[in-house]
């Protein structure tokens, strides 16, 4: 506190400008809106690669099972 009385008035006003400045740039953000936002998530997710459609064979293998355990219980009641 001493620091500050012994500083001239305009010294002090100027310094507590530069702090308050200081503070609200650690606030701010990049983005001005949600869309931006949004938008930027995605494109980084995309290059991320997350938004691809994996192979899964799992469809067509359960429906083939399916179908081989229809064809067997024709097969035996016929």
């Amino acid at each position: 506190m001493e620091s500050i009385r012994r500083q001239n008035p305009q010294a002090a006003l100027m310094s507590l400008e530069a702090a308050a400045a200081s503070a609200r740039s650690g606030f701010a953000c990049v983005f001005s809106t949600a869309d931006e936002y949004e938008t930027a998530l995605i494109t980084e997710r995309r290059a991320q690669g997350r938004y691809t459609q994996s192979r899964s064979y799992w469809p067509l293998t359960l429906f083939i099972g399916c179908a081989l355990i229809v064809a067997g219980t024709v097969l035996l009641l016929a």
